[in-house]
């Protein structure tokens, strides 16, 4: 079996410092946030190319209080793609704020740009552009615009650690930036995790207080706060594998080169890389009309395979009250009915690689000839 994703294949290589970091935690009883947590935002900031790192509890939490700092609440409209995981959406929908959606670019699987405009009212207080997949989002054009209208821009980089736009790292190029530590995240937590990156002092004074009770000091309540705190185990496992991202990132882009290589004769529409792009392939998501079909037959060979993501937000039963229908966003929803994930690990060997694009080759090469029929 070839796996989607191998976490005990990664763990196996960085096991001796993992459980080092984990019993100095244990010792030092610091279990919640801590000396480990505090390092960690300063050490992920400094990556990110940021000034201040906040750790919470998830990415989602990331960026719900990444939207309370910029002010959004009740009444407040938020720009954003409906083809992301649902945690996006949620988040606008906890500061009570409204969703406005915009299609995406069918190359990138990001933002739109040229739909911003037209999404804009007097209501419009943010943008929330998704670097999807590991690949950035067009961010100039988007902070152009925002600048002009007086928008926050909030990065949604949940999955896109150490992915960069025209040399500058995710996360902090516009106000603030959101990250998640799922474990099956490029760089994920034993558990879970998140983290806001800013340039922002008070943002960040803001962050801190909402993550922890709405306190800078034990019991004086100044906002009215979550318990969104990181834990320190996480912490101190995050630390040690940040010190392996980039060896990891790296080899990600390998095997997506080698992926292409294998699939280029194949007529298999694969991911794309816009120039501006360093995409670091948290997914590698291959697009067919066959895809139930695909995925059944690659599961019979042992392949397994994900779906990022099978119904767009804007369709979901849950969001049926924002008032959009079918047609809306026609790039959003091909991508959710097209799109096949690819296993996807820094450890995977090339040989697996080779038995995975023979599959799918062979597949492809059946589908041409039953068109052609």
């Amino acid at each position: 079996m070839i796996p989607f994703v191998d976490l005990k294949a990664q763990y196996v290589g960085i096991k001796d410092e993992v459980n080092a970091a984990i019993q100095g935690v244990l010792e030092s009883c610091q279990f919640t946030l801590g000396s480990e947590v505090a390092a960690f935002e300063e050490e992920f900031s400094a990556y990110c190319q940021g000034q201040y790192g906040i750790g919470v509890n998830t990415g989602t939490s990331a960026l719900h209080l990444a939207l309370l700092a910029a002010g959004i609440g009740p009444g407040d409209e938020v720009i954003t793609v409906p083809f992301t995981f649902v945690a996006t959406v949620a988040a606008i929908h906890y500061t009570g704020a409204k969703p406005v959606f915009v299609d995406i670019d069918p190359r990138t699987f990001t933002m739109d740009v040229k739909a911003i405009e037209s999404a804009i009212t007097s209501r419009t207080k943010a943008i929330v552009p998704v670097h999807l997949y590991g690949h950035p989002a067009d961010m100039d054009p988007i902070l152009d615009i925002a600048r002009q209208h007086g928008l926050t821009v909030i990065e949604d980089a949940c999955q896109a650690h150490g992915s960069e736009y025209k040399g500058r790292r995710v996360g902090s190029l516009g106000d603030m930036g959101c990250f998640s530590f799922y474990p099956g995240k490029n760089l994920g937590a034993y558990g879970e995790g998140g983290m806001v990156v800013t340039n922002n002092a008070e943002y960040t004074r803001t962050i801190r207080m909402l993550r922890d009770w709405g306190a800078e000091q034990k019991y004086q309540h100044v906002l009215k706060g979550y318990n969104f705190r990181l834990e320190g185990i996480q912490g101190a496992v995050l630390r040690v594998k940040l010190r392996h991202l980039n060896a990891w990132t790296e080899a990600r882009r390998e095997i997506a080169s080698y992926y292409n290589e294998l699939l280029s004769g194949s007529g298999v529409p694969t991911p794309e890389a816009m120039s501006y792009a360093r995409h670091v392939y948290h997914i590698y998501a291959i697009r067919t009309r066959k895809r139930s079909e695909w995925q059944q037959a690659l599961q019979a060979k042992g392949i397994q395979t994900g779906i990022h993501y099978p119904i767009p937000v804007h369709l979901l039963p849950a969001y049926a009250d924002l008032g959009y229908v079918k047609g809306d966003f026609p790039h959003a929803e091909q991508a959710a009915e097209e799109v096949l994930s690819l296993p996807m690990f820094a450890e995977l060997s090339r040989a697996e690689c080779q038995e995975v694009c023979e599959a799918v080759t062979t597949l492809a090469e059946q589908a041409a000839v039953e068109y052609a029929a």
